[in-house]
């Protein structure tokens, strides 16, 4: 499991699959980026994709989403959930919402490392760059086989 707290005044979009049958989660990361109200945590777990759940599979996903905006202090709307791994599995979302409180503080590498399910090896990069005489640093990481 991740968790990534943003920091106030940020900004966060996102690409979805174009799928007609989208899981829990990219239906509610879809429904919060919509609500217009800033971001405040990203919540991943891996092992189970909450894929082909049906409703039972989206109440799950919010009660993770609900359980971290408790814990940050923070709107349902603000919290946007990942999941990769097995299709068809129910969420165990409890197990997710114990966690969430034991959770520590990670480097990038480590993240990277926390979301792979069949990857190989974790995909990290990051870049600084002079933006408007500023120096910006921008770090993304994914997940998905070997290209």
């Amino acid at each position: 499991m991740l968790v990534i707290r943003l920091d106030k005044g940020n900004t966060v979009a996102g690409v979805f699959t174009q799928n007609r049958f989208c899981a829990a989660p990219v239906q509610l990361c879809k429904k919060h980026l919509n609500a217009g109200v800033q971001i405040r945590a990203l919540v991943v777990n891996t092992g189970n994709a909450n894929a082909y759940t049906g409703e039972d599979g989206r109440q799950r996903a919010l009660s993770v989403c609900q359980a971290l905006a408790d814990e940050l202090d923070c709107g349902i709307e603000q919290i946007l959930p990942f999941s990769t791994g097995v299709i068809l599995e129910p969420l165990p979302s409890d197990k997710i919402i114990q966690a969430l409180p034991t959770r520590r503080s990670a480097n990038w590498a480590e993240a990277a490392e926390a979301i792979m399910t069949t990857d190989t090896a974790p995909k990290v990069t990051s870049r600084t760059l002079a933006l408007e005489g500023s120096s910006v640093s921008i770090t993304g990481i994914a997940k998905g086989g070997q290209a």
